[in-house]
């Protein structure tokens, strides 16, 4: 999506070890418009699926899933990363590494919010390593729900994501493939 991958260009930022930092527009600060143009892609991308619930991790996955969710006029759950006290005693848990955090983080959802019935779709910020979708998949098959579909605002896919999620058999969506960020620059798939 040119737009995304303009923004990436003009404010993105390398630290080091395959991180792209965009937080003043994704991550930390998030630009409502730029979401909204995404979200309205992904809806596109992926209305024939049927799906009726999004699906994404907290914090940094929340602002495309929702203006996603908002366009197919579904309801967003998102998993935790902390259990709060409002949440029952028997919840879905899951580890997945965090590339940023440097350390294994949990993803929980309450049973309340998905049920076997339920028809996911995956929307997240990142598709890197593939360690955080797929730790959202096993939150879904645990609820008994059946995941229809993966969207990534960005790919990495020199990290080799999508090729964890082959087995998977599902589309998988991202609107702006990066393969590299070798010498301080990013190099899209297009």
């Amino acid at each position: 999506m040119k737009e995304l991958q303009e923004r990436i260009l003009r404010e993105g930022q390398i630290l080091g070890n395959g991180i792209l930092k965009v937080d003043s527009f994704v991550n930390h600060q998030v630009d409502a418009a730029l979401m909204d143009l995404c979200g309205r892609e992904f809806a596109r991308r992926f209305a024939h699926l049927g799906a009726t619930k999004v699906l994404t991790a907290e914090i940094s996955g929340i602002a495309p899933a929702l203006t996603t969710a908002l366009h197919l006029g579904l309801p967003v759950v998102y998993a935790r990363k902390t259990k709060p006290i409002t949440m029952p005693d028997q919840v879905y848990l899951t580890l997945a590494p965090s590339h940023t955090k440097g350390r294994m983080v949990e993803l929980i959802i309450s049973p309340e919010y998905l049920a076997n019935h339920e028809r996911v779709l995956i929307i997240d910020d990142f598709l890197a390593s593939g360690a955080t979708i797929l730790g959202l998949v096993r939150l879904a098959e645990a609820a008994g729900a059946t995941i229809v579909g993966i969207g990534a605002l960005i790919e990495k896919t020199f990290e080799g994501g999508r090729d964890a999620l082959k087995h998977l058999n599902l589309p998988v969506e991202s609107l702006a493939s990066i393969t590299s960020l070798d010498d301080n620059k990013i190099t899209f798939a297009d």
